[in-house]
């Protein structure tokens, strides 16, 4: 996956007072620039596998053939699962959402996982659809917004939506997405 790498962020002010951060600038009435030029790896902290030796072949070959069916950057797809998961296999969250990319039943159904805790499928159906997204919103700060809150949120605010987790959430992964791809 080539474009964007989370390499610049910028702050714009919303007409309704929110703050919106993305990738790309945006060229909209009512938008003010606060802030340009930022570094999206100072932004992010950078964040390894936790588990075992062997947990972590397998995650990076299951990552690596992911990438490959997908045709996307294994760098973004391990980005998303630090901050999704810490590539904890059997994270849950307090919203239902499970495994290393936190599918929520309703995406993991809609990918045919079986089960959300194995980690070959989650990472499979977790990039599926973080292609899908890329693809519906053009951007990878707006795709990277809708896995977090949900397309409809997007769609809602066109733009990435002003709440406090899926900002910081954005400006999270584009981080690590640059750390990984230079490391």
């Amino acid at each position: 996956m080539s474009g964007a790498t989370g390499a610049e962020l910028f702050i714009y002010l919303s007409p309704t007072g929110n703050r919106v951060v993305t990738d790309r600038p945006i060229d909209l009435a009512g938008f003010v620039l606060e802030q340009t030029n930022i570094d999206a790896r100072a932004a992010g902290r950078s964040l390894r596998y936790q588990d075992t030796e062997k947990n972590r072949d397998l995650i990076d070959r299951y990552i690596r053939n992911a990438a490959y069916l997908y045709d996307m950057d294994a760098a973004l797809i391990r980005a998303v699962i630090a901050q999704e998961s810490a590539f904890k296999i059997d994270a849950r969250s307090p919203k239902g959402a499970l495994g290393l990319m936190q599918l929520m039943p309703p995406t993991a159904r809609q990918y045919q996982v079986q089960n959300m805790l194995d980690p070959r499928e989650n990472i499979n159906a977790g990039t599926k659809h973080l292609k899908y997204l890329l693809q519906r919103f053009s951007s990878l700060s707006l795709a990277l917004a809708a896995y977090n809150a949900g397309e409809g949120a997007v769609a809602k605010y066109q733009g990435i939506p002003p709440y406090p987790e899926t900002e910081n959430y954005v400006t999270q992964v584009l981080g690590r997405y640059q750390d990984y791809q230079s490391n």
